[in-house]
């Protein structure tokens, strides 16, 4: 029988057979201190009202919930409504955890903070955050990363970060955490790791989806306001899974709310050159924790591609492995082309660049709609924007500026 959403996880940080902690010994002192003190946080009133006024005042939130009428028109079919994450400040949900985290960090006495990045946003709102809050910042992000999102990379220094590129492995996302961890357990006693998305050891992907699911929350207080009733289909884009998990943990106890969480298939899953984790992937253990990996015939992490840098990571957050297995979420897998795709049909009918990761939610909510009747509704996350990215989609257009 599938657990009610405040059963999850257990006191061991499992999701089902997903989570744990599989972490050296020497770190194990500092994930029961960062749990005590997250466990502590929450129950405390100043901390969480000193973090909704700040999502209000310093983020910009509530983010709209905004009518993509135009979309839904040219798809003829159910009504698409986006959440406007790419409207908060740094132009992604990324800041929702980077400031809760950042909080927490400053509450414990940890004044270095080390985080990695992929698609350089999580870097932007660390680096963002421990400028407004005074603290000592070292963002680890991949050499390819670094190439393909240069411009987020030099805001990262423009806040005052110290950007170390990483060389190793396939120098993309995997490899930036693999060194983020390598720094934390060498200087664990000073040093407050802020992981970015929903995966690695407990409590990270408990505590990144609390302060995610702001997302989700302000979503049923907007659409009920505006339809009276929830989404028929919640839809998001899935790398390690905090932009799906913010919109999603809300509705976990909702059964007629629909998940469906959109995988990077890369050239397409039949070519072995993607990055869908859920939907061709195996259980193994990476980053601290169990769940859906993609794993060559040893066993050996596989290389990923995807086009956007910020889904090109080859595992995948434990609760949604949880909700995979459960059958709570669907998980389905959209190509670069495919993307792309989606890129341009927001610009088009609605006049907003989306981020290329949330494109791949924006290509297969389209094709959803267009399946659909008119009365149903579909919710999906517009987890970022998308300048960062208009290099490379102009090389993958083949545009001139």
């Amino acid at each position: 029988m599938e657990a009610k959403s405040s059963q999850l996880p257990d006191s061991r940080g499992y999701f089902g057979q997903f989570g744990g902690t599989f972490v050296p010994e020497r770190l194990m002192p500092a994930l029961d201190e960062l749990e005590q003190a997250f466990n502590q946080a929450s129950a405390d009133s100043d901390f969480q009202r000193e973090f909704q006024e700040l999502c209000r005042n310093y983020i910009g939130r509530p983010t709209p919930l905004y009518p993509a009428q135009r979309l839904a028109a040219r798809m003829d079919g159910a009504a698409i409504l986006l959440k406007r994450e790419d409207l908060a400040h740094t132009g992604a949900h990324k800041i929702n955890n980077a400031l809760g985290q950042g909080l927490l960090a400053k509450r414990m006495g940890k004044n270095r903070i080390v985080a990695e990045t992929g698609a350089g946003q999580h870097g932007v709102a660390v680096a963002t955050v421990c400028a407004m809050l005074g603290l000592n910042c070292i963002i680890y992000m991949g050499e390819e990363d670094v190439r393909r999102q240069a411009t987020n990379a030099l805001r990262m220094k423009l806040l005052g970060a110290e950007v170390r590129p990483v060389a190793s492995g396939s120098r993309t996302l995997k490899d930036a955490i693999n060194e983020t961890i390598r720094d934390w357990v060498t200087n664990v006693r000073d040093t407050y790791y802020l992981l970015g998305s929903v995966v690695g050891p407990h409590p990270y992907p408990t505590m990144v989806r609390h302060f995610q699911s702001v997302i989700g929350q302000e979503t049923r207080e907007q659409v009920t306001a505006m339809y009276h009733r929830l989404p028929d289909y919640l839809v998001a884009c899935v790398g390690g899974g905090s932009n799906a998990m913010g919109l999603f943990h809300p509705f976990f106890d909702d059964r007629d709310v629909k998940f469906i969480g959109v995988e990077a298939a890369g050239k397409g899953l039949d070519t072995g050159k993607h990055a869908a984790s859920l939907s061709a992937g195996r259980v193994g253990v990476l980053h601290g924790a169990r769940s859906y990996l993609l794993q060559d015939s040893h066993g050996q992490i596989a290389e990923t591609l995807s086009i956007a840098a910020g889904l090109d990571y080859p595992g995948v957050g434990p609760e949604h492995s949880y909700y995979k297995e459960t059958g709570r979420a669907t998980y389905m897998a959209v190509t670069d082309s495919q993307a792309l795709e989606g890129f341009k049909l927001l610009c088009q009918t609605e006049g907003i660049i989306p981020a290329l990761e949330s494109s791949h939610a924006i290509y297969y909510a389209a094709r959803l709609a267009a399946s659909l009747p008119r009365e149903q509704i579909i919710v999906v996350n517009l987890s970022g924007r998308g300048d960062k990215d208009l290099d490379i989609v102009s090389r993958a257009l083949e545009m001139k500026p």
